[in-house]
């Protein structure tokens, strides 16, 4: 395969997850800002959300203070910002249209038609009138691309460049969101000794979960109230988690086994090395050692891994 084609089936794939992922947050705070909270405690939860993305110089460059309609604003419909959910959506698009004939007629429809609903919803107002319902359509065009690709693409290479892309950009988005959110709470200058903490620190972790869709799955596994370890244990170590850290590095790994060359192999050490930390990990001892510093970490070593995938198998970046 022509390195140009696996860069736009691969980029094409990070747009699509990284929209969805950047939905979830913008859901997440949208549903806990409804929540008897400080102003404060709001706005650390915003502040975070810019943070999880690193655009808080450029959203302050643009529009000062933090408030809440402007955030929205941003991370949906601003054209300025690449990470914004238009953005993302109009990138995946054109990715897909420079490499047409490799993808199924399926495939391509689902992405152009997802970008022509987007601009309708955006012009129309959708957006503004019921956020959590267009975030809930973001993820379900994401849901749909996935379900199309995997069910109408020849399981080739291109489909495993396509997988290679959703699960880096996974890996990376989930880190983000469970080190910035548990920062935020335990940033919270809310008075602890208030009677409504428990109940504040319950639909704070229900939101979390719920914005990567495990409440559920949280149930199921542990059948407890809901603890912060448990959380982040589930979000980072459970391999049976599908957003986990685990589970996006597991697919991470055998889709580049699967496209592997003699010159990959450092590469692939560095994936399988990674996938190992997790897979042999515990969540006692990573909360003892610094849970931020361990996701940091974790960040610049799939920061470091997507630069070495793009150096082995696609068109490099400019310097």
């Amino acid at each position: 395969m022509l390195s140009r084609t696996a860069d736009h089936l691969f980029w094409m794939s990070r747009y699509t997850e990284r929209a969805e992922n950047t939905a979830r947050m913008l859901d997440v705070n949208y549903q806990t800002s409804l929540l008897p909270q400080s102003n404060a405690a709001a706005q650390v939860g915003w502040k975070g959300l810019l943070s999880i993305s690193e655009l808080l110089p450029s959203y302050t460059q643009t529009h000062g203070g933090i408030n809440v309609r402007n955030v929205m604003d941003f991370m949906v419909k601003d054209d300025s910002n690449p990470s914004s959910i238009v953005s993302c959506l109009s990138a995946a698009r054109e990715n897909a249209r420079a490499v047409r004939g490799t993808l199924t007629t399926e495939v391509w429809e689902t992405q152009n038609q997802t970008w022509l609903e987007v601009k309708r919803m955006i012009k129309s107002g959708e957006f503004e009138r019921d956020p959590g319902q267009f975030f809930e359509w973001v993820k379900f065009r994401s849901h749909l691309s996935r379900g199309v690709t995997v069910g109408t693409m020849l399981m080739d290479e291109a489909l495993h460049f396509m997988r290679l892309g959703t699960f880096l950009e996974r890996a990376d988005n989930t880190a983000r969101l469970v080190d910035v959110k548990f920062y935020a709470l335990q940033s919270d200058p809310s008075d602890a000794s208030n009677g409504k903490a428990t109940e504040y620190d319950f639909y704070h972790w229900s939101a979390i979960l719920r914005s990567v869709s495990g409440f559920e799955v949280y149930r199921k596994v542990y059948r407890d109230i809901i603890k912060p370890e448990r959380v982040a244990e589930l979000l980072i170590l459970r391999a049976d988690m599908p957003r986990s850290l685990h589970a996006s590095m597991n697919e991470v790994v055998s889709n580049l086994e699967l496209v592997g060359s003699e010159q990959s192999g450092e590469t692939q050490r560095r994936a399988g090395k990674l996938r190992a930390s997790l897979q042999y990990g515990r969540i006692d001892e990573i909360l003892a050692t610094g849970l931020h510093a361990f996701l940091t970490q974790f960040l610049d070593r799939v920061n470091d891994l997507g630069v070495s995938i793009s150096r082995d198998f696609l068109v490099p970046a400019p310097a």
